[in-house]
């Protein structure tokens, strides 16, 4: 339900043309553990800076490193989830301040998203604590090392061994339960739509390599205007002079 919620509010978001106005892909990654083994569900997306137009037919890129407002995107994902689950028994075990408060939903720029995905890599292949973050055991009780999300200084804490085991356990998926999903173009029933999104890209790219070869035009320095239409930065190529008169 987290994920399902979260990827509609996006995709919902990114569709208006005052952000995106196009259909994204998203590639999705479970992290339900804290530093110190607390249970902390969350997901992390990573998003290609722009989406397919409605009819597919172009590349619309997101406003520099702007994708979507997260106030809004905050707001959509919360309804979203509480309607899904008002549609099951544990609605009723929710206080009613939690759809009251404001979510938290970040959203920021990762420049090609290379050192983003090694970080989630790190979700997807361990777990949630490994061996040598454990110092030592004795007195049924364990100890192990952590970084301070505020100061980033290292650590210690020391639970109960049946603490230890029991927070571990929580971040124990169940059989069978998928941690990284994708939707939008990146989405598996959607292959043609992948296809025509790296068509796109390989025209974009070849244009790209075409203008740089090109010399640009000694003109004054001014600030950068994007097209209304498209969000993309306008180059100026020519100036027109006016007519003089016969």
């Amino acid at each position: 339900m987290l994920f399902r919620t979260a990827a509609a509010a996006l995709q919902q978001l990114a569709l208006d043309v005052r952000f995106v106005g196009g259909q994204i892909g998203i590639i999705g990654v479970l992290h339900t553990w804290g530093r110190t083994l607390s249970y902390h569900p969350h997901v992390h997306f990573l998003v290609p800076a722009g989406g397919l137009s409605p009819d597919g037919q172009s590349w619309r890129p997101a406003r520099n490193a702007f994708l979507v407002h997260v106030k809004p995107l905050s707001r959509l994902f919360r309804a979203k989830f509480r309607a899904a689950l008002s549609k099951t028994a544990l609605s009723d075990q929710i206080s009613t301040k939690t759809w009251r408060m404001d979510w938290v939903v970040h959203c920021k720029a990762v420049g090609k998203g290379r050192k983003a995905l090694g970080y989630l890599a790190r979700y997807v292949f361990q777990v949630a604590i490994s061996n040598n973050r454990i110092l030592k055991l004795e007195n049924d009780q364990v100890t192990f090392r952590y970084k301070d999300t505020e100061t980033g200084k290292m650590k210690y804490c020391t639970l109960a061994a049946e603490e230890f085991i029991r927070r571990f356990l929580q971040h124990v998926l169940p059989k069978g339960f998928v941690k990284v999903r994708y939707y939008g173009f990146f989405s598996p029933g959607k292959r043609s739509l992948l296809h025509q999104v790296q068509q796109l890209m390989v025209i974009l790219s070849l244009a790209q390599s075409t203008n740089e070869l090109q010399p640009e035009p000694a003109w004054p320095a001014q600030e950068a205007i994007c097209c209304p239409k498209c969000g993309r930065v306008m180059r100026l190529t020519e100036t027109v002079q006016p007519r003089q008169p016969p």
